[in-house]
């Protein structure tokens, strides 16, 4: 049961009989009027249990965009239900418009739209749907709750797609489509052409010259279909916020822009996601539009644990992927404790393997942080500071001993610059 607002106005109503007739019994009788008028509209009001509700398919959204979710109700009563529906969401679902007037004839049905825009990444879930029918007077009104099933996923926002026109024109440059081909040690063979002044001597075929009586040179291409190992690290240090954005979500972004630019080259790209466990496993998917739309849905439900990462686990399912030497690219915070106790002892079986990057999400506020020395407080945050960044270096300094590549930038650095280090392997075919 549910009172509305006319039986607040019927009951303060009730002053005015009071105040002519100044007596216990006025009272009483007026308060039997309400209850009576309330026992009336219950007795009226139509079941909400004889309401049919089925949600439409699960959408999905880039986070930051809207989407539409849709319930439809039917009536299987003979009765005419006039009321209210509410279709309740978890606050991160950023649902508006979901209070909807109900006047539904018996055996019809309706369609109701909620509009909603998540706020958070993830699958975003529905709450109960509420059903008010109100009675003939409008004073009460039967309520009922149920559950009906349904969710939002929000997608990675992908911020830093807005860089692939720049990297793929660098990417046709390097794959000679813009000019002609280049040599470089461990390409691919393409063609032979004509000597023109020059070209690389070392480029000659010697063989094809002799059959030819002219000069031939070999023409060259950067290596395909070479494989790439994203390793996105869901542990407990991916749960730190750099700014207003989770150290996870700003590893995806980069993840994806060099999904993308890889995929457009040739290359096979894969990927692992899991701390103590994998929780994500990415492989054997071709068409590169199919595999940017697998790893987006995929990194959608992802959430940071609260444990330490596995690394043994996860460089055991890198190595299980495949023998062949592939780009493996570990997308972790280069914290000194967690990297020195976990990742350092099983790097080097990584490294004899394949070729390993480690591409971390910076927080320039440190640094900032850093530089200001106006007053005590402020010369002791420099302090702490000054210590974090150095125990990063000599952490950085540990793992290029070992033969890999550090890339700490701020979330909206690390993804070109990672882009840019797969240009440069790729320009000197060393993938």
């Amino acid at each position: 049961m549910a009172l509305t607002g006319r039986a607040v106005l019927l009951t303060a109503f009730g002053v005015v009989p009071v105040a002519l007739w100044p007596s216990g019994r006025t009272v009483l009788l007026w308060v039997l009027l309400v209850l009576v008028a309330i026992g009336f509209d219950l007795l009226t009001a139509v079941s909400p249990g004889r309401l049919v509700i089925t949600r439409s398919p699960d959408p999905q959204v880039r986070l930051g965009e809207s989407v539409t979710t849709d319930l439809t109700v039917r009536n299987t009563g003979g009765r005419r239900l006039r009321g209210r529906l509410r279709d309740a969401w978890q606050p991160s679902a950023g649902a508006t418009g979901d209070r909807h007037r109900l006047d539904l004839p018996g055996g019809e049905q309706r369609r109701f739209v909620t509009t909603l825009r998540p706020t958070r990444r993830g699958d975003r879930r529905s709450d109960l749907v509420t059903v008010r029918s109100l009675g003939l007077l409008g004073v009460a009104a039967r309520q009922r709750s149920r559950p009906v099933p349904g969710y939002v996923r929000s997608l990675p926002p992908f911020h830093s797609r807005r860089h692939l026109p720049s990297r793929l024109a660098m990417l046709r440059q390097i794959d000679g489509r813009s000019a002609v081909r280049t040599r470089g040690q461990g390409t691919e063979f393409d063609s032979l052409r004509d000597y023109v002044d020059g070209d690389d001597v070392r480029s000659i075929d010697w063989r094809a010259t002799a059959r030819r009586r002219t000069l031939v040179v070999r023409t060259w291409q950067p290596e395909r279909d070479r494989r790439i190992v994203l390793v996105l690290d869901t542990s407990r240090t991916s749960a730190g916020r750099v700014g207003d954005v989770p150290r996870l979500d700003a590893a995806m972004d980069a993840a994806l822009l060099l999904t993308a630019l890889a995929s457009r080259a040739g290359d096979r790209v894969q990927l692992l996601a899991g701390d103590r466990r994998i929780h994500t496993r990415i492989t054997g998917v071709s068409d590169r539009n199919q595999l940017l739309h697998e790893l987006v849905t995929a990194m959608a439900p992802l959430e940071p644990a609260l444990v330490e990462a596995g690394w043994s686990r996860l460089a055991g399912a890198v190595n299980a992927l495949s023998r062949r030497r592939a780009l493996v690219v570990l997308l972790t915070p280069l914290e000194p404790a967690a990297i020195e106790e976990g990742l350092l002892p099983v790097l080097p079986s990584l490294v004899q393997h394949h070729r390993v990057v480690v591409a971390s999400v910076a927080d320039s506020s440190v640094s900032a942080m850093a530089q200001r020395r106006e007053d005590a407080p402020q010369a002791y945050d420099a302090a702490a500071a000054e210590r974090s960044i150095a125990l990063k270096e000599r952490t950085g300094e540990a793992l290029s001993r070992l033969g890999v590549t550090v890339i700490d930038a701020d979330p909206e650095s690390l993804p070109v610059r990672l882009a840019d280090h797969y240009l440069l392997l790729k320009s000197q075919g060393l993938l």
